[in-house]
């Protein structure tokens, strides 16, 4: 245990998981303060991930900030950036259909891009609370026609306070289905 613990300590950086291991819900996890003071005071490098797609990074640091963690917004990347850096490197000011939260919409806007309903180059999916079956139909017909099917992360579920939540794979399962074909999952292109 002595030699994981010193391991642990001689690491310039971390990469840290947020849902489930920072928090739950709004509840900050046990350690957790602790465990940044000793990242902060030893110089530490660190980024915190998350698959989710529904937040900034700015909402982010103000919901650790209401948890009692003050830490800026450049320690935060989401998959909706994930998203749209591979966006951008395949096609540069694109378009997008989004069914998704303002995460996502605003980290596609940063590099660029539009919204689309009629004719987008890509039907983007990530996680939200605002699906619907209007959604759903508008982005299976599109894909018909051409646009390209992107899923934020491969998640089929994810923590939330009440139990779990749909995530991206269970909401874009009726678009494969329909058209036949599995959608882009970042998870399946970028390797850490």
């Amino acid at each position: 245990m002595e030699n994981i613990i010193e391991d642990i300590k001689s690491k310039a950086g971390f990469i840290i998981d947020m849902d489930g291991v920072i928090y739950h819900g709004n509840t900050l996890l046990p350690g957790v303060t602790k465990f940044l003071q000793w990242l902060e005071e030893s110089g530490k490098s660190y980024l915190f991930l998350t698959n989710a797609s529904q937040r900034t990074p700015k909402e982010l640091h103000e919901k650790l900030k209401r948890l009692g963690i003050n830490i800026g917004e450049e320690h935060f990347y989401t998959s909706a950036l994930a998203t749209a850096g591979f966006l951008s490197s395949q096609n540069p000011k694109g378009s997008a259909y989004v069914i998704g939260d303002a995460g996502l919409i605003n980290a596609l806007y940063s590099i660029g891009y539009t919204t689309n309903n009629v004719n987008p180059d890509y039907v983007v999916v990530g996680d939200t609370s605002s699906y619907n079956f209007e959604k759903i139909e508008l982005a299976v017909n599109l894909v018909i026609r051409g646009a390209r099917l992107i899923g934020t992360n491969p998640d089929i579920s994810g923590p939330v306070e009440t139990g779990i939540s749909p995530s991206v794979k269970a909401l874009i399962a009726p678009i494969e289905l329909h058209r036949g074909k599995k959608h882009i999952s970042l998870a399946s292109l970028i390797r850490l």
